[in-house]
C-alpha cells in the first residue's frame, strides 16, 4: 500500500488551538498539511531504507518521492467539501459533506439531527474545496466559539458517515453535458454528484484520480516477467553435520534433499503467483468490459434521445416511442437478465392454429368487422353468420352518439424523462406511494381505467340473450371471453394512470352501449376503487386494491379484489384478475405482460379456469390464453384458446386431451375479436374507446359533480399538452392528497359506496343518478380546489 494510506488524521486538543485569526478563510487556506504529511512520509521512507540495509535502489526512491510529492500537492492529508448528491426524484439534489481520506470517500449529512459537526478543528490539515464549504466551516466554528463563551458544553457527537466509496474498486467519470457534474460507479451502485462550480469539479476530479492512481496497475509484461531462482545455502548445515561426524556422502545426500524440497516449494509458490496474476488479469478485463458496456449504454441512450428529439416535431410520430432517456448521468449498470421458467402446462401454438390453411378455408364462418373502410366506427361486433340474429344484434341496437376520435393537439413540446432515473431509488416500494412527474402519466385516472374493462360489454349483452334462450354454456363462454377482453387495451400502454384523490368519482353514461357506469375512490390506504355498472338485464360491480412493487428491472402489479356480473335471472359470475408486470425499466423497450390463472366461478352448473401464459425471452408467440369449461361433475365441455390482445375462440369438448397434432379447425368458433386501433394514434397508445373516456361533450360539464375525474386540472392539462401546468397541478393535488389519510382516520366515509361486512367488499348504495337528475351536489366537496390554510398539515 502507498505510504499515504498510512498517514493518520491529526487530532488537536482545544487547548492547543491558536486564537481565531482575523481572516478565518485565509487561515484555513494557508494551513500547511503538506509539509507535515511530507515530513512524515520522508521519515517513514528513511526508516524503511535503514531497515532494508540499502537494498532499495536510488531510482526507486526518486520515483516514489516524486509521486508522493505529486499526490501531496493535490490531496495533502485529506480533501473535504460540499458536493450535491442526487438522492431521488422526490428529494432531488441534496448537499452532503464529502471527505476523501486514506483511499475512501465518505459523505455526511449537513442538515437535520444527524448532521456532521464542522469547524476548523475537525477539518484541520484537510484541503477544503469550495467557497460554500469554507463559509460553512467558518460559520459553524464561530457558532461553537460563541456557545463555549456562554458556558455551553462542547458537542462530542461522533461523525457518522451516511456512505463510503472505496476508490480502489471504483471508476470515476465526468459528465459531458454538465461541467459541474460527475459520477462514481462502485460496481453495485452509481453516485451522481454535482459540484458548486466548474473549478470545484476539476479540483475534486484531480483529487479522486490522484488517490485512485495510488493503486498502480502492472502491465502483463511486468506480471509475467521471469523470477530468478532462489539461492539456498547449505554451508551451515554442512558445518553442523561435520561436527557430528557424519560422512561426506551422507552430507552431500542431505544437501541434495534440502535443495529438492526448496525447489518444490519454489515451484508451488510460482504456481500460486501465476494464479494470482491470472486473477488480476481477469478482474482488469472485467472492469474494462464494464466501462465499455457503460459507454455503449450511454451512447445508445444519447442516440435514442436524438431520434426521439428529431421525431418529436409531430406528436403522432411519438405514438410508439417509450419514454426517452435523460442525459448522461442517468447511465445504468448492466441490466439483469430476464428470468423465465417454463410452464408446467403445455400450450399449443395459437399463432400456428389460427393461421393454418384449413382454418382460413372456414373464414366464411366469421363475419367481417363492422368497421367502415376509413375506420370511423367506434365499436366492432364480431359473430358467426350462423348465429341467431337476436344474439348477433345484442349490443348493437342502441342509439348512435357522436364521440371524439383523437386527443387535442399538444400546446407544448413534451420533455423526455428516464423512467429508471425516477424509480431506481424506490426498488421494493409500493408504486402507489412513489411520486412520479406527470410525464409518466396518461390522461386518464384509475377510475376511468376501470370503465375500460367494459369496452366489449356487448359480450355481456350476448351472454344475457344466450341465457334467455336456455343455453347456459354459451352464456358462460361469452362471460369468459369478456373477462379476457379487458386486457386488450393494456397492450402498449406503458404510462401510469392518475391516482385518484380520496372521494374522487367518475361517471360514464353511454346510451350507445346501453349502460351507465359509476366509480369512486373509497379508501386511500389501502388504495381501493369501487365501481358499479348497469346494463340491459345485468349488473357489473366490484372493487380493486392494486398492490405493486418495483423489482429493479420490472414493476409487478397484483390486483386484489373480485369482479362480479349479476344477471336479472339470478345467475352470478365472479373472477379475479391475474398478475401484470411491466418489463425493461433499465434498458430496452418497455412492455407489459399478464400471467397467472384466472378462475371464473358461477352459481349454476359451470366453472372455468383460464391460464395466461407468461411471456419468456425467446417466446415468439406471446400473450397466449388457454382454458377449459367444466360442469359440476368435472367433465370438460368446452376448450377456450386465443390471445388476450387479439381474440378468443372455443371448441366443444376437451381439446387439450386430443394432443397437439389434432386440429378440429372446422369446430373452432369466434367469441371475441379486438377492435382496430384508432385512426389518430397517440403516444399513450390509447384505444378508440379510451380516447372518449375523458371527453367533455357539450352540456356534460354542467351535470357533473365537482368530484368527477374529467374536472381534475392536472389530468386535463396533460390531455391538452400543457405539461408544465400539468406537473405543477399534480404536485399541488398531491399536497392536498396528503390530507386524505388524516380524513380517513377521522372517520371519513365514501359518499356512494358502503362496505359490506359479510363479503368485505364495497357495494353501491344508490342515489348518484337521482342526484345527477336534480344537479344536487351539496354533499360533494370541491376536492380539486385550493387547500384552506387552516387544513394544511405541517
Amino acid at each position: 500500500m502507498h505510504p499515504f494510506c498510512c498517514v493518520s488524521s491529526m487530532t488537536i486538543n482545544n487547548s492547543d488551538m491558536p486564537p481565531p485569526p482575523s481572516d478565518p478563510l485565509t487561515k484555513i487556506q494557508n494551513s500547511a498539511p503538506i509539509s507535515r504529511a511530507s515530513s512524515m512520509r520522508r521519515d517513514s521512507t528513511s526508516d524503511q531504507n535503514t531497515n532494508n540495509n540499502g537494498q532499495i535502489q536510488n531510482s526507486n526512491q526518486n520515483y516514489h518521492s516524486s509521486r508522493e510529492l505529486k499526490i501531496n500537492d493535490i490531496v495533502g492529508n485529506g480533501v473535504s467539501g460540499i458536493i450535491y448528491k442526487w438522492v431521488n426524484y422526490g428529494k432531488g439534489w441534496r448537499p452532503r459533506w464529502f471527505v476523501l481520506q486514506d483511499g475512501v470517500l465518505s459523505y455526511y449529512k449537513i442538515h437535520g439531527p444527524d448532521r456532521v459537526v464542522l469547524n476548523q478543528e475537525t477539518e484541520k490539515g484537510s484541503r477544503v474545496i469550495g467557497e460554500e464549504s469554507m463559509r460553512r466551516i467558518t460559520r459553524q466554528h464561530a457558532d461553537r466559539q460563541h456557545k463555549n463563551a456562554n458556558g455551553a458544553t462542547p458537542s462530542t457527537k461522533s461523525r457518522k458517515a451516511v456512505g463510503e466509496v472505496h476508490l480502489k474498486v471504483s471508476s470515476i467519470r465526468e459528465s459531458r453535458s454538465d461541467d459541474k457534474r460527475f459520477s462514481i460507479f462502485t460496481g453495485t451502485k452509481r453516485l451522481h454528484l454535482r459540484a458548486e462550480s466548474r473549478d470545484d469539479r476539476t479540483a475534486w476530479m484531480e483529487a479522486l484520480q490522484a488517490v485512485k492512481d495510488m493503486f498502480p496497475r502492472l502491465s502483463n509484461s511486468e506480471l509475467m516477467a521471469p523470477v530468478d531462482s532462489v539461492v539456498v545455502s547449505t554451508e551451515r548445515l554442512r558445518e553442523r553435520l561435520l561436527e557430528e561426524g557424519v560422512s561426506e556422502a551422507a552430507i552431500r545426500e542431505s544437501e541434495q534433499i534440502m535443495r529438492n524440497e526448496f525447489a518444490s516449494l519454489q515451484n508451488q509458490l510460482m504456481v500460486l503467483k501465476q494464479k494470482h496474476w491470472l486473477l488480476l488479469d481477469t478482474l482488469r478485463q472485467l472492469e474494462t468490459e464494464k466501462v465499455d458496456l457503460e459507454n455503449t449504454v450511454v451512447d445508445e441512450s444519447q442516440r435514442q434521445s436524438k431520434e426521439v428529439g428529431a421525431s418529436s416535431t409531430s406528436r403522432l410520430d411519438k405514438s410508439s416511442e417509450s419514454t426517452s432517456e435523460s442525459e448522461e448521468e442517468n447511465e445504468r449498470v448492466d441490466p439483469a437478465e430476464e428470468d423465465s421458467d417454463e410452464e408446467d402446462n403445455n400450450f399449443f401454438d395459437t399463432k400456428d392454429f389460427l393461421s393454418s390453411s384449413s382454418f382460413r378455408s372456414n373464414g366464411s364462418d366469421f363475419r367481417a368487422s363492422s368497421f367502415s373502410s376509413d375506420g370511423d366506427e367506434l365499436y366492432v361486433f364480431d359473430a358467426e353468420d350462423s348465429t341467431d340474429p337476436a344474439i348477433r344484434s345484442a349490443g348493437t341496437n342502441f342509439p348512435h352518439v357522436k364521440r371524439r376520435k383523437k386527443l387535442p393537439e399538444p400546446v407544448e413540446k413534451e420533455k423526455g424523462v428516464s423512467l429508471w432515473s425516477m424509480i431506481k431509488d424506490n426498488i421494493g416500494k409500493d408504486l402507489t406511494k412513489v411520486c412520479l412527474p406527470v410525464y409518466f402519466n396518461e390522461p386518464l385516472s384509475s377510475l376511468q381505467k376501470c370503465f375500460e374493462d367494459l369496452e366489449y360489454s356487448y359480450l355481456i349483452d350476448r351472454a344475457y340473450e344466450w341465457g334467455k334462450k336456455g343455453n347456459n354454456l354459451m352464456r358462460f363462454l361469452n362471460v369468459a371471453a369478456f373477462a379476457v377482453s379487458g386486457y386488450a387495451s393494456t397492450d402498449g400502454r406503458n404510462c401510469k394512470p392518475f391516482n385518484p384523490l380520496l372521494g374522487e368519482t367518475y361517471e360514464a353514461d353511454y346510451p350507445d352501449k346501453g349502460l351507465r357506469f359509476f366509480s369512486e375512490k373509497v379508501s386511500h390506504h389501502p388504495m381501493i376503487v369501487a365501481c358499479h355498472c348497469e346494463g340491459t338485464g345485468w349488473k357489473f360491480y366490484g372493487d380493486s386494491n392494486l398492490k405493486s412493487k418495483f423489482w429493479g428491472r420490472s414493476i409487478q402489479l397484483d390486483p386484489v379484489g373480485t369482479l362480479t356480473i349479476e344477471f336479472d335471472d339470478g345467475e352470478i359470475f365472479q373472477w379475479s384478475k391475474v398478475t401484470t408486470s411491466i418489463y425493461n425499466l433499465i434498458l430496452g423497450k418497455l412492455y407489459c405482460d399478464h400471467y397467472g390463472t384466472m378462475r371464473v366461478q358461477a352459481n349454476h352448473e359451470y366453472s372455468c379456469k383460464l391460464k395466461f401464459k407468461e411471456q419468456s425471452i425467446m417466446d415468439r408467440n406471446p400473450h397466449q390464453v388457454q382454458g377449459v369449461v367444466q360442469d359440476k361433475s368435472g367433465k370438460t365441455v368446452a376448450t377456450l384458446f386465443g390471445k388476450w390482445d387479439e381474440s378468443m375462440h372455443y371448441v366443444n369438448g376437451d381439446y387439450s386431451s386430443k394432443g397437439k397434432g389434432h386440429e378440429p379447425l372446422s369446430e373452432a368458433h369466434l367469441l371475441w375479436k379486438r377492435s382496430k386501433p384508432p385512426k389518430f394514434a397517440t403516444r399513450y397508445n390509447l384505444t378508440r374507446f379510451a380516447i372518449t373516456l375523458n371527453e367533455l361533450i357539450p352540456g356534460l360539464k354542467e351535470k357533473l359533480p365537482p368530484t368527477d375525474s374529467r374536472l381534475r386540472p392536472d389530468q386535463r392539462c396533460l390531455e391538452n399538452g400543457e405539461y408544465e401546468m400539468a406537473n405543477a397541478e399534480k404536485m399541488r393535488l398531491e399536497q392536498r392528497q396528503r390530507q386524505a389519510r388524516k380524513m380517513q382516520e377521522s372517520g371519513w366515509k365514501p359518499r356512494w359506496f358502503a362496505k359490506d361486512d359479510s363479503s368485505d367488499t364495497y357495494r353501491y348504495i344508490g342515489g348518484y343518478w337521482e342526484a345527477r337528475e336534480q344537479c344536487n351536489w351539496e354533499s360533494c366537496p370541491d376536492i380539486f380546489g385550493q387547500i384552506p390554510s387552516d387544513q394544511i398539515l405541517d
